[in-house]
């Protein structure tokens, strides 16, 4: 496979540029990689193609409010810095990048606030726009960490036209995050609504988690032709002895197992043993997926439409089919669904 293989049309205008006013409001193509039949459904059918004994599979990640905007000491130029992870909580220490990078040098003092009230220091160069920062703060930790905070935004990535608004914040998460560590969403867990997990509650329909710190590289242009040479970046992520034991069971009761978006994918494919099963982990994964890759655990996915050659694109195809995937992607644009992180979601089931 080539990354020429994913390229397709996507006219700007079916970028979803807002959220649902209804999470759980997105329309929803559903595509049958056996036969490549296709239904045009909404979302809130989405629980009638499982039974009681199904499981889902979430990604629990929380999303920082990771965009800030700083002015350099001394021209007071504006600068965006985007927290990546924390490196070290006593020495106040964080992996971010910073645009435009050319103008920060080891050194350098960053201001944050309308008065200036949060300072950090450049003390090392990473990558070409990456960068090490200190915070120089007194306080706690927990005092730190909320101040940084009140100042960052939803880090929303490029293709959303327009500033984050306090209303991110909330849209930009999923209901059921818990650990704190992702820089973007992701994206398919945010159409689940609290009435949704409920009436999955209620039929029987089993919910596992894990968590896997996502990333802005999710969102990077793919930058070699030949898919073999592509190198992910690493993303953390941890796997428990309960979620492993409910996917498992139902493995071995034939029944559904539904990952929810991508990034579960990856992490329950970065997982798996030689007997198709999950076992715990504790630590990071660069597994890329594309076609002709045999996935191990799940028998269903759910998946947003993506842009033209991303990673995530090809994810998808690999589950799907290639020829599938992408006829489901044609009638997609003809049918005007929506694409992106605010937009519809594509069902693929056997």
């Amino acid at each position: 496979m080539k990354l020429s293989n994913f390229k397709f049309k996507l006219p700007e205008e079916l970028i979803a540029q807002e959220a649902d006013p209804f999470r759980d409001g997105c329309r929803m193509l559903v595509l049958h990689r056996k036969t490549g039949k296709m239904e045009h459904k909404m979302f809130n059918d989405l629980l009638s193609y499982f039974d009681e004994g199904d499981v889902f599979v979430f990604n629990d990640t929380k999303v920082l409010p990771a965009r800030l905007y700083g002015n350099k000491e001394r021209t007071g130029a504006r600068i965006e810095v985007f927290l990546r992870r924390e490196l070290n909580k006593e020495d106040r220490l964080w992996d971010v990048t910073v645009d435009p990078a050319r103008k920060i040098r080891i050194g350098n003092k960053l201001y944050f606030g309308e008065d200036d009230s949060l300072v950090a220091e450049v003390i090392d160069n990473t990558t070409s726009r990456g960068r090490t920062l200190r915070f120089l703060y007194d306080g706690t930790h927990e005092e730190f960490k909320k101040d940084l905070y009140a100042l960052g935004a939803a880090p929303l990535p490029s293709y959303i036209r327009r500033d984050p608004t306090e209303q991110d914040l909330e849209d930009f998460q999923c209901v059921f995050a818990k650990n704190e560590g992702a820089t973007t969403a992701p994206a398919t867990g945010m159409h689940f609504s609290r009435i949704t997990l409920k009436k999955m509650e209620i039929l029987g329909i089993n919910s596992a988690f894990l968590t896997l710190h996502c990333g802005q590289s999710n969102f990077n242009k793919t930058d070699v032709e030949d898919l073999t040479k592509h190198k992910m970046d690493s993303e953390e992520m941890h796997i428990n002895e309960e979620c492993c034991k409910i996917v498992n069971q139902a493995k071995d009761a034939n029944r559904q197992v539904l990952a929810i978006g991508t990034t579960t994918q990856r992490a329950i494919e970065s997982a798996c043993d030689t007997q198709h099963h999950i076992k715990p982990f504790d630590g990071w994964t660069n597994k890329f997926i594309f076609p002709q890759y045999s996935f191990n655990i799940a028998t269903s996915m759910l998946a947003n439409f993506y842009t033209p050659e991303s990673t995530l694109l090809m994810l998808t195809a690999a589950f799907g089919g290639y020829d599938n995937t992408m006829d489901a992607y044609a009638i997609a644009v003809k049918e005007g669904y929506r694409f992106g992180i605010y937009g519809d979601v594509m069902l693929i089931v056997d």
